[in-house]
């Protein structure tokens, strides 16, 4: 288990990142105090039971959602996405996150599993990446990554990725890995 972070200067979007950007033009990004609503939970509830039926977060309620997303030590947001559907703006997608000194670290991730062909957890992550640098930040921490997890395999598609290992951070690639296309 490794942390892995990619650099928010270095990035560049692939072809097919650039296809989710603009498939995805049409979502608004509001940055908010880390409060929760009920619209959140809702959204919450619908990605773990379509996503993550079985995982520890199955059972949360309204309170430990809440407690998630405002009971921290450090600086945190969250970074809303919203688009409109029947003529009204309806949260599509959330990221709880915490603000370092050098970047932002993507703690949680919520997203409508319903819209599939929007891509939206890697729209997410590039948008974050957009976000980073208008804050000037160096980073956009994507959390841990376990080789071989087919559920952290999406971060390997984010160049160029950097991972924590041996007290340091080195380039995913000169790890013995190399990036898919």
């Amino acid at each position: 288990c490794m942390s892995a972070r990619i650099s928010s200067k270095e990035f560049k979007p692939s072809k097919s990142q650039k296809r989710i950007l603009s498939k995805n033009s049409d979502i608004v990004r509001v940055v908010n105090p880390s409060l929760a609503t009920d619209a959140q939970y809702d959204l919450f509830k619908q990605y773990i039971s379509a996503r993550h039926p079985d995982g520890g977060m199955s059972d949360m309620d309204a309170d430990d959602f809440t407690a998630m997303i405002e009971e921290t030590n450090v600086e945190s947001k969250l970074i809303e996405y919203y688009f409109k559907i029947n003529g009204k703006l309806e949260l599509i997608s959330f990221s709880l996150v915490d603000i370092l000194d050098d970047g932002i670290s993507m703690v949680y991730s919520v997203f409508n599993p319903y819209f599939k062909d929007r891509s939206l957890g890697t729209y997410m992550i590039i948008d974050h990446n957009r976000l980073a640098l208008e804050m000037s930040l160096d980073y956009v921490y994507l959390g841990y990554w376990v080789e071989g997890s087919s559920k952290m395999d999406y971060k390997k598609r984010f160049s160029p990725l950097e991972v924590f290992t041996e007290d340091k951070w080195i380039c995913f690639t000169k790890v013995g890995h190399t990036r898919p296309d």
